[in-house]
Parts: C-alpha cells; sequence; structure tokens
C-alpha cells in the first residue's frame, strides 16, 4: 500500500516536521510526486528494464522544479541542476525518465492537454541528446540567458545581499537576529542552538570553505523544499567580525542515503560521508558549484554546508500555464543542462566516457521508451496520490 510505504521510508524524519512534509504532499500529484522520489525508483526497479544507457552521475531527482539560479563560489550567478541529495552512479535513461514524468504529471495537475506534454517532452530529450552530440559541457550565466532564464539571472545579478539579509532579520536589543515570523523558520532549544553554534564556529576557522573572519550571530531551524522536509536543516546568520554590519546567511542540512541506493546494481565509490557524496557529485555535475559549498560532521550526522539559496529563483511548475510559449525556451535549456552535467562528470569514479555519452546521442532508438515509461508512470502517481489523499483525509497520517 503506497501510505505504509510512504511512512516507512520517513520514519526517522523529524516529527514535527513530518506532519507539514505530508500536508505538502496533499497539495496536488506534482507535490506528492516531489515528496515520493522513493516510489518512483522503488517502482523503476520493479518494472522492465528500460534500453541500455551510459553510467553516469544524476542529481536522481530530476524534475522541473529542481533547476534555478544561484550564487557560485565565484561570486557569479549561473543557472542550473541545484538539487543533489539523492546523487549516485546510475543509468542516464533514470535521470531522463524522472524528469520526463515530471513534465507529463505538471501538466496533468494544471490541466493542460496531454499532446502539448508529450512535445514538451519530445523538446527536452531532442535538446539533451543534441547537447550530448556537440561531446562538451556548456552552461548559462546572465550575458548569454534567455527568456524566463535570464530574467532570473539578472534579477539574482541586481539583488543586494544586504537587502535579502534585511527582509530575514529583525533587530532586538541593538542585535540583528533571523526573523521568526517567517512561516520557514522555527525555534531552537537553547542547548542544541548552542551546540549548533559552537559547531560552526569551529568550522568556520578550520575549513578552508569557511569565510574568513565571520561569526555566528544566530540560528534557526528551517523548513524547505517538499521531498528534504523532515531533515534536519539549520540557517546560521553569521556577522562580519572585521567590517561593521556585515553579514551571510549560511545553511546546514542533513546528509542522508540516496533513496536510489537499494536498486543500483552498479558499484558506488566508498564515500566517507553521504555528505562527501553530494558534495562531491554536486561539484563535478555544475559548471560551477555554490558559494560556501562544505560538509561537515555534527553530533555523529553528516550535514552539507552552502550559502543560503533563494527558493523564488527556483522554476515554479505553475510557470508553464502562465507563461507556456516561454517555457520553450527553459525546457531547452534544462535538457542542454542535463547533458552536460553528464558530459562535465563523465570518466569519474566509474562513469563513462564522453565518447559513450556521444554515441548515445547520437542515437534515438532509447527515446520512445523513455516517453512511454513517463507517461504509463504519470497515470500511477496520479492513482497514487488519490489513494494517498484518501488516507490523508482520515488520519493526517498521524
Amino acid at each position: 500500500m503506497v501510505v505504509s510505504r510512504i511512512k516507512e521510508f520517513n520514519k526517522d524524519r523529524v516529527p514535527e516536521m513530518l506532519a507539514i512534509k505530508y500536508k505538502l504532499m496533499a497539495d496536488n500529484a506534482y507535490r506528492f510526486f516531489r515528496g515520493t522520489c522513493h516510489l518512483f525508483y522503488e517502482d523503476l526497479a520493479a518494472a522492465e528494464a528500460l534500453p541500455a544507457s551510459p553510467q553516469v552521475w544524476i542529481c536522481g531527482d530530476l524534475h522541473i522544479e529542481n533547476y534555478g539560479s544561484f550564487t557560485g563560489n565565484n561570486r557569479l550567478v549561473y543557472f542550473d541542476l541545484n538539487d543533489f541529495d539523492e546523487a549516485a552512479l546510475a543509468p542516464a535513461s533514470w535521470e531522463l525518465v524522472r524528469m520526463v514524468t515530471s513534465i507529463f504529471i505538471a501538466f496533468e495537475t494544471l490541466k493542460i492537454e496531454e499532446k502539448k506534454a508529450i512535445n514538451m517532452a519530445v523538446l527536452f530529450l531532442k535538446s539533451y541528446r543534441a547537447a550530448l552530440q556537440v561531446g562538451k559541457a556548456n552552461y548559462i550565466e546572465p550575458r548569454i540567458a534567455k527568456g524566463i532564464v535570464s530574467d532570473f539571472l539578472k534579477s539574482a545579478s541586481k539583488r543586494n545581499e544586504d537587502r535579502v539579509i534585511k527582509k530575514r532579520t529583525v533587530k532586538k536589543k541593538d542585535k540583528l537576529l533571523l526573523m521568526m515570523d517567517d512561516p520557514r523558520h522555527f525555534e531552537i532549544d537553547n542547548f542544541l542552538k548552542r551546540e549548533l553554534e559552537h559547531h560552526v564556529t569551529e568550522w568556520i576557522m578550520t575549513s578552508p570553505d569557511g569565510p574568513y573572519n565571520y561569526e555566528v550571530a544566530d540560528a534557526v531551524f528551517r523548513l524547505a523544499g517538499t521531498g528534504s522536509v523532515g531533515l534536519k536543516r539549520y540557517v546560521f546568520l553569521l556577522r562580519s567580525i572585521k567590517e561593521e554590519e556585515q553579514y551571510l546567511l549560511m545553511e546546514m542540512k542533513q546528509a542522508t542515503p540516496s533513496s536510489l541506493t537499494p536498486y543500483l546494481t552498479t558499484k558506488q565509490p566508498n564515500w566517507e560521508t553521504e555528505a562527501e557524496r553530494i558534495v562531491a557529485v554536486q561539484t563535478r555535475m555544475q559548471n560551477v558549484p555554490p558559494a560556501m559549498l562544505s560538509r561537515t560532521v555534527f553530533k555523529n550526522e553528516a550535514y552539507i554546508i552552502q550559502e543560503l539559496q533563494h527558493t523564488k529563483d527556483s522554476i515554479d511548475f505553475n510557470l508553464i500555464k502562465d507563461q507556456y510559449r516561454d517555457m520553450y525556451q527553459v525546457i531547452d535549456d534544462m535538457g542542454m543542462l542535463t547533458a552536460s552535467a553528464q558530459l562535465r562528470s563523465s570518466g569519474r569514479q566509474g562513469s563513462d566516457i564522453a565518447d559513450k555519452l556521444i554515441a548515445f546521442g547520437k542515437n534515438e532508438d532509447w527515446q520512445q521508451a523513455v516517453i512511454d515509461y513517463a507517461l504509463n508512470y504519470s497515470k500511477k502517481v496520479k492513482s497514487d496520490y488519490k489513494q494517498y489523499m484518501k488516507e490523508y483525509k482520515k488520519t493526517k497520517l498521524e
């Protein structure tokens, strides 16, 4: 039963946050799909195998809202894949079929005709194949971006960090603190807060990735995403000890095993921690990694550290309906970026070399199988969502 599978997967998440995750998943079928990556791969492993494809590094949870703009460690802004919690070495087709399934579910949720969804899926795969055939990774930054992506990057480039911090903070007794009125912020137990602040202070002092000459000013628990809700996630306000009124926002997010792990047949590297896996794959797949991307271990649990990114700079699936014509360029960009990430990370720790990816791009025999599986699976997601909602309305999955 779908609900029992969901509860089993989420049993170790923070209970108070888990109730919020289940509520978010009840919003619509697309949100449900985002929150159940584990169901997708469990079902994929049990299905008839997709056509053979190269072994590549994948982010693992690719969908249309997992692309966005961010500030790189060179302080420039980029648009790229931006979530690697489920990252693994796996068949290229796994990444493609999850992305194409997300297109079908998004269109169905927005009540847009299936024919248009198929056209968008074909466009994504066409762009992906074309980029592979070139055999060289590409990227998107403000000067070459088009349409919606250009708007995202221009907005990010012009963003005043002080203004962003001002929106997230409040002054109390002459001290700048993170705003508790923000619905994404939750208070942390005082003892745990002191432990976290001490740990981050040590990280700043000892890590080459830490922001030199900064100290911790405040910390809160943060709610973000859908699939990752229930993991431990903290935001820190960092204050410069050299420049007055100079602040940074940093996030520390718990790293747990990829939900693909039980279904992987390719030997994976012997990672020291799950955070090492995520950071390593993200660094090799993205053109430029986010600012402060690093890892740490706190109370025997692995965490990813990075500068806080802004959720409003990620693609919202509602844009499909609001700006349908403009989405053609976005989907085209997504296909290119997916291929580029795989090319960029080719030949690394077991992934196939670029020549195999180029040959895969030239071969279109596998494309229809990916579309057919994704289209059929999107209908299963709709059925699973109905089953989920029936149970959720009864018990709230408590």
